[in-house]
């Protein structure tokens, strides 16, 4: 490809996720939110849905927080027109500091798959539907 072509829409998506993945292995929700769309749709896991740029700074701020986590083996799946993407992955953490809802930190450490749906457009992330098995991290947590 020449320094004048664009990347097909997917090659694109598939670039934006990896970047995307890449900040959150490296702890920079400033790098994160740089890919997030203004009105980006955060749908937490068993959890609310958020709107807006601040809204998932804040969230990946409590993130930091409360886990130290590692993304690895990640895979990728994108539709060939960039829109609509999905990702799994296996959360590689421990539980640094008591989170609101949350049974007490205590350096528990915990190995769990996950994945995520996204919309994008443009380069940019318009929506992030995370899942894991919440009942499982549970368990995790309270055998460590």
């Amino acid at each position: 490809m020449s320094a004048m072509e664009k990347p097909s829409p997917h090659a694109l998506a598939v670039a934006t996720l990896r970047a995307y993945y890449d900040a959150l292995n490296r702890h920079d929700p400033a790098a994160v939110v740089a890919l997030l769309d203004e009105g980006v749709v955060h749908e937490l896991n068993q959890g609310p849905r958020e709107v807006g740029k601040a809204a998932f700074h804040d969230f990946l701020v409590r993130m930091e927080t409360c886990y130290s986590e590692q993304l690895v083996d990640l895979r990728l799946l994108c539709s060939a027109d960039g829109t609509h993407a999905a990702s799994e992955y296996t959360v590689v953490g421990e539980y640094i500091a008591d989170d609101i809802g949350m049974p007490p930190a205590q350096g528990q450490r915990y190995r769990m798959p996950g994945a995520a749906f996204f919309t994008l457009r443009d380069g940019r992330i318009r929506r992030v539907s995370d899942h894991y098995n919440l009942q499982e991290w549970f368990s995790q947590v309270a055998q460590a």
